[in-house]
């Protein structure tokens, strides 16, 4: 068999080069994946229901898939609260807390939004014990609520 006289500095120097090249091409890779999910990105709508005493206060969060709700609750006699992911005129998913009678507390979601570009808004309302619709907001994922079911 016969050797090259620098096949170990010949080896080495590719060693090096292919390194350099897929560090180089792992950072481009990095960029470029991240510019989509920078594109969506999240978005957070402050969200504030007061009716009587009652109040459902909180920040709506969306994300690629899903829309957190991280709020107060507090319940004077007895109130619920529903919230309902929306993309356009559809319905993505729908989740609502127990009756709750003169009580007060956190009261969570996460809205499930398994489409292509996630919910475009959502709708957070109160009622009473008997799902009598109190008051309510529609909150978009550009940042903002309004009042009322829209």
């Amino acid at each position: 068999m016969v050797r090259l006289k620098d096949a170990p500095k010949v080896k080495s120097r590719t060693r090096r080069v292919g390194v350099a090249v897929t560090a180089a091409a792992s950072v481009a890779g990095m960029a470029f994946a991240a510019t989509p999910a920078t594109a969506v990105g999240t978005a957070a709508a402050d969200i504030s229901i007061v009716y009587g005493a009652s109040y459902y206060k909180g920040t709506a969060t969306w994300s690629n898939r899903s829309v957190g709700i991280d709020a107060s609750f507090k319940a004077s006699n007895c109130r619920r609260v529903y919230a309902r992911a929306w993309a356009g005129d559809t319905s993505l998913d729908f989740k609502s807390s127990s009756t709750w009678c003169n009580r007060s507390g956190p009261a969570d979601f996460t809205l499930i939004a398994d489409v292509v570009g996630g919910s475009d808004s959502i709708w957070v309302y109160m009622t009473d014990e008997n799902q009598k619709y109190l008051k309510g907001q529609t909150c978009y994922r550009a940042g903002y609520c309004i009042d009322g079911l829209h």
